[in-house]
């Protein structure tokens, strides 16, 4: 997947800093799968989701996505270490991150949806509900696949 730098400059603007705020920068300490921190985590399924709603002409509000798909981890804690959600993790996560997002941004139905929902099927209950968010949904799981298979 290679995007434009014009497609990388739109990405930016969508995101309307919030790769540049200090929870941003926190994210970048905890490690999300194998060496791959949550903050690259996040930036590759937000590019990975704004390729496959433009590439492939999905229809999906890309300001929507992008933020949404930023926002899908931002739960803001170590999950390897004790006191955390642990093996138990992956149920929660999106809930948490979820409060933590609308605690701090003002969101859309469909951005909160994008977070709630992009663990699913695992989170049986919270289904993606707009393209947006079953396009984040399969691209984590596509991004989570590849770093827990090719990293360290």
């Amino acid at each position: 997947m290679r995007l434009t730098d014009q497609e990388i400059n739109e990405i930016e603007h969508y995101l309307q800093g919030l790769h540049l705020t200090k929870e941003a920068e926190l994210m970048k300490r905890f490690i999300q799968h194998g060496s791959i921190s949550t903050y690259d985590h996040v930036l590759r399924v937000v590019r990975l989701s704004y390729y496959l709603n433009r590439h492939f002409h999905l229809g999906a509000s890309d300001a929507e996505l992008v933020r949404g798909a930023f926002l899908h981890d931002f739960y803001l804690y170590d999950w390897h270490e004790n006191g955390y959600a642990g093996r138990f993790h992956g149920f929660h996560h999106p809930a948490i991150a979820l409060k933590n997002a609308v605690r701090r941004y003002a969101l859309t139905p469909v951005e909160r949806n994008i977070i709630a929902s992009h663990m699913w099927p695992l989170t049986l209950f919270t289904i993606p509900k707009s393209r947006a968010a079953f396009i984040v949904c399969l691209a984590d799981k596509i991004c989570s696949c590849g770093e827990i298979f090719t990293t360290s």
